[in-house]
């Protein structure tokens, strides 16, 4: 036990009892530093009058309700097609990187890195200006061709990361290429995509807030007409105390659903792995012994 203990503490020094006071008078620090930094912003925000019920007044009205519902739908419809359609073509051009034919593959590399390095706002302007489109399909368009090129090298390295051998054993086997990245290399790559996948789609759900340049009535939007509202006395902090809790909770249900995906993609009989039983002496082949 004590060559176990240790091995295990071999790469750090274990903390004597002068470092852990340390240690805890930094996190109290810390702790403290952070209290007074909230609590700052609360008198700042007390101190310019933000808590009066003149601004918070809006909310309780339906049609204003009305308003930030419609304007979360319209958000939520927008992330949905999106995501789809971005999901759709980053499989897409990730199969044109890894075809075994150069002019595919050099027309996808092409394609990935300009949209890539194409700033999200200027390709939904182009889209809604150049191209006199509305402006949802102008924002599902710009969010489409950005997220889905991310997304295309992300599912190349994932397949790519797959151990080499994997992929020999396969063609071994006799497994046309579709049937090895199907049933092989996708299966193993999609535990180590999935966290860059949902990272890369709550991406896509805050750019959707772009949509208010091109005058969409997304979440955003609806803030921005009851913020600017002189009625009310602009009610900016209040909108923003609204809106960004339900944009940060719509983010974390994104990573609960990653989760919970890869929990039952851990139980998937294909990924999971199988027990061997342990070698136990057998009958001995016939032969000279």
């Amino acid at each position: 036990m004590k060559a176990l203990s240790h091995e295990s503490t071999a790469l750090y020094d274990v903390p004597g009892p002068n470092t852990e006071r340390r240690h805890k008078l930094y996190g109290l620090l810390s702790t403290l530093i952070l209290l007074a930094l909230v609590g700052w912003i609360l008198y700042l925000l007390f101190d310019t009058d933000q808590f009066t019920e003149t601004k918070w007044m809006p909310f309780e009205y339906k049609g204003i309700q009305e308003l930030l519902l419609r304007g979360l739908g319209n958000t939520l419809k927008a992330f949905a097609i999106s995501a789809v359609l971005a999901l759709a073509l980053g499989g897409l051009l990730a199969t044109g990187r890894l075809s075994e034919h150069r002019p595919v593959r050099w027309v996808a590399t092409l394609i990935v890195e300009f949209f890539r390095a194409m700033p999200v706002l200027v390709m939904i302007f182009f889209v809604f200006v150049a191209l006199k489109v509305q402006p949802l399909p102008a924002l599902v368009a710009g969010l489409t061709l950005y997220n889905g090129s991310v997304l295309a090298e992300v599912f190349r390295s994932g397949v790519n990361s797959v151990e080499r051998g994997q992929r020999e054993a396969a063609y071994a086997l006799g497994m046309r290429k579709t049937q090895v990245m199907n049933h092989v290399l996708v299966p193993q790559a999609v535990r180590a995509m999935l966290p860059a996948i949902i990272s890369q789609l709550v991406v896509a759900l805050k750019d959707t807030s772009l949509g208010y340049l091109i005058t969409y009535e997304e979440f955003l939007h609806a803030g921005k007409l009851i913020a600017s509202n002189l009625d009310y006395d602009l009610p900016f902090i209040p909108v923003v105390l609204v809106i960004s809790p339900i944009y940060i909770g719509m983010c974390m249900l994104l990573s609960w659903f990653a989760q919970w995906v890869s929990k039952r993609q851990r139980r998937n009989p294909k990924t999971e792995a199988v027990e061997v039983a342990p070698a136990e002496p057998g009958t001995l082949l016939p032969g000279p012994q």
